[in-house]
């Protein structure tokens, strides 16, 4: 499943073809995604313009004058700026086109995506609302790792990928951290000390950081918004 780097690495692909543009035309193929896209999801976005392109832990949120698209990527999602010739393929859901003659295009064979509309404040939408901190925060240091993980028993690695705890810290990416804070996986999570745990806490933000910059992993199906696959495994993974 892409996780926070490949988000946010597809975020700011689709953004600088998006933002300050207005949609023209929207079509849906197909509405069974993980949840059903809404009846009203075309008439809703048409002649909006997209004002901003954010992120909260997976999900992309797509900011108009009145309203929010909250997208997530599933298993196997993503998403494609193209030109309006390009002709769809298996497996691509849906298209929004703006004013440009661009189109924003969701690919994903799993259907375990989603596109959600809300006109509330998205980030207290239910998906969103009980999500931890953001590791790349400021919210997200050594001292909240150290009073999260008090009294938790479960493993550290597992501890870190729970969103309850911090969002966007995957498999490859928890085993990262651990390897460049040395501290063992499977060491329980309240037996970190603070110095473990500012180690762990610095140690995810470079990872993460550093995993955006490259692209993301290179997860089966992930691609970003180019068609471009990641390569932070191939580059850093050594554990």
């Amino acid at each position: 499943m892409p996780e926070l780097p490949e988000v946010e690495t597809t975020r700011r692909g689709i953004a600088p073809a998006l933002i300050g543009r207005r949609v023209t035309h929207v079509v849906v193929r197909d509405r069974r995604l993980r949840w059903p896209i809404d009846g009203h999801f075309e008439a809703a976005i048409t002649h909006q313009i997209v004002r901003r392109i954010e992120r909260r832990a997976k999900y992309i949120l797509i900011a108009f004058d009145q309203g929010t698209l909250i997208l997530h990527l599933g298993m196997s999602g993503s998403l494609r700026v193209l030109s309006a010739d390009v002709p769809p393929t298996a497996h691509d859901h849906w298209d929004i086109q703006v004013d440009s003659g661009a189109v924003l295009r969701f690919h994903d064979p799993r259907r375990f995506g989603s596109a959600l509309w809300t006109e509330s404040d998205p980030l207290e939408h239910k998906l969103l609302a009980k999500l931890a901190p953001e590791p790349l925060s400021d919210s997200f240091d050594a001292a909240y790792l150290y009073r999260a993980t008090r009294r938790r028993a479960v493993a550290i690695k597992q501890f870190i990928m729970n969103s309850q705890a911090v969002v966007g810290v995957g498999n490859i990416y928890a085993s990262e951290a651990l390897f460049r804070a040395r501290i063992a996986p499977r060491r329980a999570a309240r037996r970190i000390t603070r110095a473990q745990a500012a180690a762990l806490s610095q140690a995810i933000k470079d990872v993460l950081s550093e995993a955006i910059e490259i692209g993301g992993t290179t997860l089966r199906d992930y691609v970003n918004a180019d068609g471009i696959p990641g390569y932070f495994r191939q580059k850093t993974i050594r554990v």
